[in-house]
C-alpha cells in the first residue's frame, strides 16, 4: 500500500507528463492520470496507473475529477493553453479551483514565453508578458501561487527531444530562419525537463524558476547542425510575421539557479547531445 508521500496525480500526460509517470510508476508509486480520452494514456494503465478523465470544458467530468482528486498527493499541472471557438483559454485556474486543498504540493510546468520580450533571463528576472497566450500563462502561474499548498512553478525554454525538435521540423519542411537566424533559442530536452519535474515533486522548494540547458544559440546555429546531420540543404528564411508566437524569441536563459536548488544535472547540456540522442530513440 502506498504512503501518501507516494501518491502522484498528474494533470495533463504529454509529451513531458507522460514520461513523469513513467518514472514514478517505475519507483512503484501510486500514480493517478488524466486526459480528455484516457485511451490515448493505455501505456500508463498497463504499468499500474489509474486513469481519469478530465476536459476542464465539461462542468460534469471536471466535478467527477474533484471527487475522484486522491487526498495529499503530490500533484503536476502540465496543460497548454487551448482554443475554444474564437477565444484563447487557460484552464488551469479551473483546475486549481477543482483541486481544492486535497493536494500536498503542486508543480506547474508554465513557459519562459511569460518574460515577454526580455532577451536575459535568470531566475531573478520578472514576468512580462505581451501577448493574450502570454498573459493567460501568468494568470495561471497566480492561480497555483495561491492556491492553499506549497507550490513550484517550472518554466521551461523551447522542449525538444525524440519526435519533436528543429530536427524534426527541418525534415519535415517545416523549419524556417527568421530573418538571418541571428535570434538567440535557450532549449530543454525532455527527459532532463522529466527530471526537473520529478526533482520537483521530491522537493520543498517553492517560487517559480526558468529552466534551461547550458547552451543557448542562434537558430542559423541549430539549423546549421541539423541540416548537416540529416543531409538536408540549410531552410529558407522568412519574416518574423511568417512564424508562430514562440518562434519568434530571442532570448537567453540560465536555468542553474534552479538545477541547484534541486540538485540535478543536465544529461543533455546542449543540442548537440540532445538532438542525436532523440533521432537515435526515434
Amino acid at each position: 500500500m502506498s504512503s501518501s508521500s507516494d501518491r502522484y496525480l498528474l494533470i495533463g500526460c504529454g509529451y513531458t507528463g507522460r514520461r513523469v509517470a513513467r518514472r514514478l510508476l517505475t519507483r512503484g508509486c501510486e500514480v493517478v492520470a488524466t486526459a480528455r480520452d484516457p485511451s490515448s494514456l493505455a501505456d500508463l494503465e498497463a504499468r499500474g496507473a489509474t486513469l481519469l478523465t478530465l476536459d476542464a470544458l465539461q462542468e460534469d467530468t471536471l466535478q467527477q475529477f474533484a471527487d475522484a482528486v486522491p487526498l495529499r498527493a503530490r500533484v503536476l499541472i502540465s496543460t497548454p493553453t487551448v482554443k475554444a471557438g474564437d477565444r484563447l483559454l487557460d484552464l488551469t485556474p479551473r483546475l486549481v479551483a477543482a483541486l481544492g486543498d486535497r493536494p500536498a504540493r503542486v508543480v506547474y510546468l508554465s513557459t519562459t514565453g511569460v518574460y515577454g520580450k526580455t532577451s536575459e533571463v535568470d531566475e531573478h528576472t520578472p514576468v512580462g508578458p505581451l501577448t493574450e497566450r502570454q498573459r493567460l500563462r501568468v494568470a495561471a502561474e497566480q492561480a497555483v501561487a495561491a492556491g492553499p499548498w506549497p507550490s513550484l512553478i517550472l518554466r521551461p525554454a523551447a522542449i525538444y527531444g525524440p519526435g519533436r525538435g528543429a530536427h524534426v521540423a527541418l525534415r519535415q519542411g517545416r523549419y524556417k530562419l527568421v530573418g538571418d537566424g541571428a535570434n538567440l533559442v535557450s532549449r530543454i530536452h525532455v527527459e532532463d525537463l522529466a527530471t526537473h519535474a520529478e526533482s520537483a515533486l521530491h522537493s520543498d522548494a517553492i517560487g517559480a524558476w526558468p529552466v534551461a540547458d547550458d547552451h543557448a544559440c542562434p537558430s542559423s546555429e541549430i539549423a546549421a547542425f541539423c541540416a548537416n546531420l540529416l543531409g538536408l540543404p540549410l531552410p529558407p528564411s522568412v519574416s518574423e510575421s511568417d512564424v508562430s508566437e514562440t518562434r519568434r524569441a530571442n532570448r537567453r536563459v540560465d536555468g542553474s539557479a534552479i538545477r541547484r536548488l534541486l540538485c540535478i544535472e543536465l544529461r543533455y547540456p546542449s543540442y548537440r547531445e540532445g538532438i542525436p540522442a532523440g533521432l537515435a530513440e526515434e
